[in-house]
């Protein structure tokens, strides 16, 4: 049995986007083949203004914070809508198979923004193609560096809010592995906070024939590692509990030799500001007592970096994006909880004071889910060997993640941007 995932017609803002799927399906894939880091995004972001360059009536601007682009479409009196695209990739090796796989050894498109952007490069065409089906002004923005957290705060120092049109509400998608056609979502907290903290253990070095003159970082660091899961064990009766992921450890050059410092790189993910700061002053106290415990000559270096806030849907706007999907034909689903994964996208409509709404689509053929997918799926789960976002192995359907895109962008901002309905002298409803 396959999902059966509704198709909506092309009308309205999507009118004739078949004929174009193509061209940006390419654009994907070029962009994928050609994957850059935070603030790299030097090829991605002249790629952004060639496509927009062949677009009648957008007012470009590129470098606003960095790498970043801004385009903006009036199109009469309306609100302004601001749609946001992700642009960076992952310092991850390709191991898809592709035919168009990064050229870039040890970086890749591994979250799927290569999709976000081609997306919105679409959904910018049909706004520039179909001015009768809308009204008001929408701000297409291409963030740099959303997977290091930076991106979206970097744009606001370089004062987009005051250079561009303020939103009345900030609109964003991401790619995942589900089956196109399905939409997922939540009013409220949807996606986790994250900081990254380095955690820098202080020994002394010695040869390894002599331990007793060493006092071993090798050993600090493996103990320092299995006391946080039992950090991590108090929190769990917390619903959705803080996640701590001990992600690299390094120590050492050879084997025959102890080193003077270990390094411990962690990600800690939370759904709240109390349980954020009571987990990390958790971690703080955990490693220090162990350095003190084997006698370090120095207390240990903890730095946070890389942090995301929370990223919290207006209510109101939720169920307006949720509520267009469904008129459109789309299929919408609320999420019971938050996900654990983590976005700068909430930074904009924080900093402007407006609502937002991120929401998550599936860019999967629907064809790969059979029965027992489904009924994962139903249950809230992801069916077993789903291969996730920032795999060497995640690779979305083109076909289907590009369309998918594009038309749900063009749902969610239609909810604000489709002219009223009015009557007209014969009693007959005009638009």
């Amino acid at each position: 049995m396959r999902p059966q995932l509704p198709t909506p017609p092309d009308t309205g803002l999507t009118a004739g986007l078949a004929a174009h799927l193509p061209h940006w399906e390419e654009v994907y894939r070029e962009l994928h083949a050609h994957p850059e880091l935070a603030f790299e995004e030097h090829h991605t972001a002249a790629t952004v203004l060639h496509e927009l360059s062949r677009l009648a009536g957008w007012d470009v601007t590129g470098q606003v914070g960095g790498t970043g682009v801004v385009a903006v479409l009036r199109n009469g009196d309306g609100p302004v809508v601001w749609l946001r695209a992700d642009m960076d990739a992952l310092p991850v090796h390709e191991a898809t198979g592709l035919l168009y796989s990064s050229t870039e050894a040890g970086v890749m498109h591994a979250c799927g923004h290569d999709v976000h952007v081609a997306a919105l490069l679409g959904v910018c065409r049909q706004l520039a193609a179909r001015p009768e089906a809308w009204q008001g002004t929408v701000v297409a923005v291409f963030q740099p560096a959303e997977e290091v957290g930076r991106g979206a705060q970097a744009m606001l120092d370089d004062g987009v809010l005051d250079r561009f049109p303020r939103p009345e509400v900030v609109l964003g998608q991401h790619v995942g592995p589900l089956p196109a056609g399905l939409v997922i979502t939540r009013p409220g907290t949807v996606m986790a906070a994250a900081d990254s903290v380095r955690v820098t253990l202080h020994g002394a070095g010695a040869h390894a024939s002599t331990p007793h003159l060493a006092v071993d970082p090798v050993v600090m660091a493996a103990a320092v590692v299995m006391r946080l899961q039992t950090l991590s064990a108090r929190f769990a009766p917390l619903i959705p509990s803080p996640l701590l992921t001990v992600g690299s450890v390094h120590a050492g050059t050879v084997p025959n030799v102890i080193p003077h410092t270990a390094e411990l790189l962690c990600s800690l993910r939370t759904f709240d500001d109390q349980s954020r700061e009571e987990a990390l002053a958790g971690l703080r106290r955990i490693v220090r007592a162990e350095a003190e415990a084997q006698d370090a000559p120095a207390p240990p270096d903890i730095q946070t970096y890389d942090s995301f806030p929370l990223t919290v849907n207006d209510a109101d706007a939720t169920e307006r994006v949720l509520g267009a999907f469904e008129a459109g034909g789309t299929l919408g689903r609320v999420l019971p909880a938050p996900l654990s994964a983590s976005e700068d996208f909430g930074r904009f409509a924080t900093a402007a004071g407006c609502p937002s709404v991120m929401y998550h689509f599936g860019g999967a053929d629907p064809a790969g889910f059979g029965a027992e997918a489904v009924a994962a799926l139903e249950r809230g789960a992801l069916p077993p060997g789903t291969v996730m976002n920032h795999s060497p192995r995640y690779a979305p359907s083109a076909p289907h993640a590009v369309a998918a895109g594009i038309r749900h962008l063009l749902t969610a901002a239609g909810a604000w941007l489709t002219p009223p309905v009015t009557a007209n002298p014969r009693g007959r409803t005009a638009s």
